[in-house]
């Protein structure tokens, strides 16, 4: 009886295993209908709302009027700082005409001055300002992300510097020149803070955590707008720092022209799981007071003021897009009831890497001269 089985399966095998090569070869029935069951397996089922068709923002966007605008400004403020207004304070130290034998090869460069900026829990921030020999009287807010210190933007600030641009430039919390504190914290102990997901256990009633990406820009727009000849402050930001000047533009309206560069999405159209961010991508009650397109338009609003959110199409780390145009119109028609400022989105085909590339860095020279 085994026998018996056993000549039935392998002649059965056999058929089968013959008759698939017939098909595969001569394409005789069933080849298309199961061509067709292999291509839907393989397709991506989901569907992609950065596809949809014109976006209604109406019940996205809590934002009707300028009072509206001022109010939610003044609650993500409380919310940072909490306080009603921006911080006022000064750098700690400021070391001028400084040496850093990384940078000593920039061209146009005149001085660096040192910014250190204290904060809660021993954090501290360094702010590099890179002063041009031949300076047009604008000033650049350069922001890097959370791929390391602000020495992996050199050949931007270089950029910058040839066109007359005084750069100050910004690391994320605890990456390049700032610090990682040993802190004690209660019921846990000391904890080493290197990654800002940690920065949830710091929140409390008193003090918010987001307080950490603001307070040095805020600071050293107060120590410029003092002790310098400036014309405009403008931002320019790439991974975390694109995340940065899209945030801290909406805060502060003395920043005139700003530049994400592959640094946010409306949450509703992150569907890949390298675009969800870190801690400050997503915090909840951050988010529930002004969600990203709010923050695109504060960003936008305001006399010569424009925001625009660049992305590079076969960015290998994260926001890569191939078209946000149905997004952009619907912003750029409700950013136009505000009879003031203005909305873009870029997306670059030139790069295939997270930077920015002499493409955008090229319409961002333009547009901020315009």
């Amino acid at each position: 009886m085994n026998r018996i089985l056993i000549v039935i399966f392998l002649s059965s095998f056999i058929v089968i295993f013959f008759l698939g090569i017939f098909v595969g070869v001569y394409k005789y029935f069933p080849y298309s209908e199961l061509n067709n069951l292999k291509n839907q397996l393989e397709d991506d089922t989901s569907v992609d709302p950065r596809s949809f068709g014109p976006v209604n923002l109406d019940d996205k966007i809590s934002l009707q009027n300028t009072n509206d605008l001022a109010e939610k400004r003044q609650e993500l403020i409380q919310f940072i700082w909490k306080t009603n207004s921006l911080p006022k304070q000064l750098p700690n130290s400021v070391d001028t005409n400084i040496s850093d034998e990384r940078f000593t090869s920039l061209t146009n460069l005149k001085q660096i001055d040192r910014l250190t900026i204290e904060m809660e829990y021993g954090l501290s921030s360094i702010v590099y300002i890179f002063s041009p020999q031949n300076n047009n009287g604008d000033v650049i807010f350069y922001h890097q992300g959370h791929s390391g210190g602000f020495i992996n933007g050199k050949s931007t600030i270089q950029k910058f510097l040839d066109n007359g641009f005084t750069i100050a430039a910004f690391s994320m919390p605890l990456i390049g020149l700032n610090n990682q504190p040993v802190i004690e914290l209660e019921n846990i102990g000391q904890v080493k803070l290197f990654k800002h997901d940690q920065f949830l256990f710091l929140e409390s009633k008193n003090f918010s955590s987001m307080s950490y990406f603001f307070t040095p820009l805020s600071v050293t727009l107060n120590h410029m707008s003092k002790n310098y000849s400036i014309d405009n402050f403008h931002m320019v930001g790439i991974s975390g720092g694109g995340w940065t000047s899209t945030i801290y533009p909406a805060l502060d309206s003395r920043i005139t022209k700003s530049f994400s560069v592959a640094g946010s999405l409306p949450l509703s159209l992150r569907t890949t799981i390298d675009d969800v961010g870190d801690y400050e991508q997503y915090n909840p009650e951050f988010y529930s007071i002004a969600n990203y397109m709010e923050f695109y338009i504060m960003s936008s609003y305001g006399e010569n003021r424009k925001h625009t959110q660049v992305y590079n199409k076969f960015d290998p780390c994260c926001y890569a897009v191939d078209s946000l145009d149905y997004f952009e119109k619907s912003m750029t028609e409700y950013i136009s009831k505000f009879n003031s400022g203005n909305f873009a989105i870029i997306i670059d085909d030139t790069i295939k890497q997270h930077n920015i590339s002499e493409y955008t860095l090229d319409l961002i020279i333009t547009e901020i001269n315009n």
